[in-house]
């Protein structure tokens, strides 16, 4: 966990407070300001540093993350992940504003989201530093229910119930939440922390970051890039060496090579993209639902912000189900209604289809891996490294391909078994062998045959609807509730112990 790294690298150095004439500079002006908000001052106030907890010098790591945050201190030599209130380790980084003026952030927000989506919002961290006019910027206002206008200097912010507020000002929402969840742990008041952010982060962002620490109460003792900090935390099992750090998050991509030699940690190269992660992977299949929908009934959804947030919420659920499954239906009834009556939308999503859809996004990952490794010189020696990452990968995907077969072996024809088990039994050759590009061929191939299954049952089902009352089960989202961890990543985790 970044948070839990970050803070073993804090350096215990003194910075001044933020002085008031910063804090009104970052608010901006009379209309748009944060202190200018009724809701807001008393916000503010719960933020000062006097309070009824007595004083503490504690400082607390905070990975401040596009759809998830996280806060943790340090116990002794250990780093303890502090639950919410809610008793999860993690926080949506969601900030609702209800009719009435009241502040709502983490999961409150999260679960009045479907009945209050212009007022719900998420995913700002991709807004931090970037210009109302930037492309990204204009594509995402097209994908969220919420409102992001043009702010008097220019940058893109968000609107809700009238009132504007920069990605900082509900970035500083998100993190006085995890301030407020450490002193309760703690019992005496924070008034330090380090924050983390994308390697690629550029000057503009990591200040706005730094703005939203001292709007909220705390005195941003280091930023520190993420990457870095899932490194320090490998590294401190003594492990030596050069290492590629893969980092793909709700809302943003970093890639980072760094060499660990008696305990010192040296970043060699960083690159990345920081418009792409989780959100757009949910986007791609948002995008395709509102298609399938338009095709068949006529109606363009994205007209429709309430029914934008329930496909939103639908699409991530299924995502998350076809991590360790083949197939899942996408069930929303009443999602909207013409004067012919009421709507609903069954869809059937195979994994295979998914993959297809984002496939572009996957493909975006390729040019930083590979510049990042020409900027950090890696050479023919530190390939072989790649190779053993590759045949790792490649053995588990081989036990996901097997469990999937063993599920569904009795419902899909003979020969498409046949050609699963072929094609495994190719990628172990394979693997017997150093030839990297040999490997992924391999690799691909089992990939593609086991996707046939998702096909066939997509054809045994009839495919998709969408329609009147019968085409619906009654169920309002995608997916299953079931575990939140997928068999292939359970396998990873015992592989890695």
């Amino acid at each position: 966990m970044a948070s839990n790294a970050l803070l073993r690298s804090l350096s215990r150095r003194e910075f001044r407070s933020a002085s008031r004439t910063a804090y009104n500079s970052l608010t901006g002006n009379a209309k748009a300001s944060l202190a200018a908000s009724p809701l807001v001052n008393k916000w503010t106030y719960l933020a000062r540093a006097f309070s009824s907890r007595p004083a503490g010098n504690d400082v607390i790591g905070i990975d401040l993350g596009t759809t998830n945050s996280c806060v943790s201190v340090m116990e002794g030599k250990n780093p303890k992940v502090i639950e919410n209130a809610e008793g999860a380790r993690t926080t949506p980084s969601i900030v609702a504003f209800s009719p009435k003026g009241e502040l709502m952030v983490g999961t409150p927000a999260k679960r009045q989201a479907v009945t209050n989506p212009t007022n719900t919002v998420f995913g700002t961290k991709r807004l931090i530093g970037r210009r109302f006019d930037d492309s990204q910027t204009q594509k995402e206002m097209k994908m969220v229910p919420f409102k992001i206008v043009k702010a008097p200097n220019g940058d893109a912010w968000v609107e809700s119930n009238g009132q504007t507020y920069s990605p900082s000002q509900i970035g500083a929402f998100v993190l006085t939440k995890m301030k407020e969840t450490a002193e309760a742990y703690l019992g005496k008041t924070v008034s330090k922390a380090v924050v983390t952010v994308p390697a690629y982060f550029n000057d503009a962002q990591r200040q706005a970051t730094k703005d939203a620490g001292r709007i909220a109460g705390l005195d941003v003792q280091r930023i520190i890039n993420e990457p870095t900090a899932a490194a320090l935390s490998y590294g401190l099992n003594n492990k030596e060496g050069i290492i590629a750090v893969f980092d793909l998050g709700g809302g943003t991509f970093d890639v980072s090579i760094l060499e660990i030699s008696s305990g010192v940690f040296e970043v060699k190269a960083t690159n990345g993209d920081t418009f792409l992660g989780g959100e757009d992977f949910d986007n791609a299949l948002l995008e395709f639902l509102v298609s399938e929908f338009k095709t068949a009934e006529k109606i363009d959804l994205t007209k429709d912000r309430l029914a934008l947030q329930r496909l939103r919420e639908a699409a991530e659920k299924a995502k998350i189900e076809l991590s360790s499954t083949s197939q899942t239906d996408i069930n929303l009834p009443f999602i909207t209604a013409d004067a012919s009556g009421a709507k609903h939308l069954n869809i059937t999503l195979t994994r295979s289809k998914f993959e297809g859809l984002v496939n572009r996004l996957i493909e975006r990952t390729r040019d930083p891996c590979k510049n990042c490794l020409k900027d950090a010189g890696i050479s023919k020696d530190q390939e072989r490294k790649a190779l053993i990452d590759l045949k790792n990968s490649s053995d588990t995907t081989i036990y996901s391909i097997e469990k999937s077969l063993a599920e569904y072996r009795d419902k899909i024809p003979s020969e498409v078994a046949q050609e699963i088990e072929s094609t495994v039994a190719d990628l172990r050759n394979a693997l017997t062998g150093e030839d990297i590009n040999d490997i992924k061929a391999k690799l691909d191939a089992a990939n593609k045959a086991v996707s046939k299954i998702g096909e066939h049952m997509t054809k045994t089902s009839g495919g998709s609807s969408s329609g009147g009352p019968g085409g619906s089960d009654g169920s309002s989202s995608g997916g299953s509730e079931g575990s939140d961890q997928a068999p292939e990543a359970e396998y990873e985790e015992a592989a890695r112990k």
